[in-house]
């Protein structure tokens, strides 16, 4: 039985190639219309596909060409930044080296005023003072405070009934802050007791 079903198959398929192969019959021709169409078709997919592909790789290149940009500038930008991130504090120290060249050439003078000489040295400290403020550069002068290792640094220790023991006696150097930063510790003198 199965062998019978498998000759009509066979028979089937041969009919279906005649159809095919035969010129001149009409379903060759719709078939062959039908090809056509199909081509056409895939065709058109196809070169709508190449034109989409083409704008999303130029669109890719000037995504990439941009990118280029902005990190060539990032990294000028970046290096000028390094380059000058000083330049407004040197400015302003400007005017502290002008009153300091002057102080030194009054000084070099027959006429020379200590009073006067004092007091333009106390200007010029005092304009140093503001362009540090300025900047957010803080003195830390802990003269009479509790030591304290994270802004201090002990130079000694010294026995003393005048102050508290670890208690700051005297401040050789003052420390200073960069925006809450310690830049430089106060190096001091810190009490203790008598009897150690």
């Amino acid at each position: 039985m199965a062998e019978e079903s498998h000759k009509q198959d066979e028979a089937g398929q041969d009919d279906a190639v005649e159809e095919i192969i035969e010129p001149g019959s009409g379903s060759a021709e719709a078939n062959n219309e039908t090809v056509n169409n199909d081509i056409d078709s895939l065709q058109d997919a196809l070169d709508e596909a190449t034109a989409q592909a083409s704008e999303n790789w130029d669109k890719f290149m000037r995504s990439q060409a941009e990118m280029d940009n902005i990190l060539k500038r990032t990294k000028r930008d970046l290096e000028n930044a390094h380059k000058f991130a000083l330049e407004k504090f040197v400015n302003e120290l400007l005017s502290v080296r002008d009153s300091l060249e002057m102080g030194l050439d009054h000084a070099e003078g027959e006429d020379v005023d200590p009073v006067k000489l004092k007091e333009g040295s106390e200007l010029t400290l005092r304009m140093l003072s503001q362009v540090m403020e300025k900047f957010n550069v803080i003195q830390v002068d802990p003269r009479g405070e509790t030591f304290n290792p994270e802004l201090h640094e002990a130079m000694a220790m010294v026995p003393s009934n005048e102050v508290a023991p670890n208690n700051i006696l005297d401040v050789i150097q003052k420390g200073y802050l960069l925006n809450d930063r310690l830049i430089r510790p106060a190096r001091v003198v810190v009490a203790k007791a008598l009897d150690e």
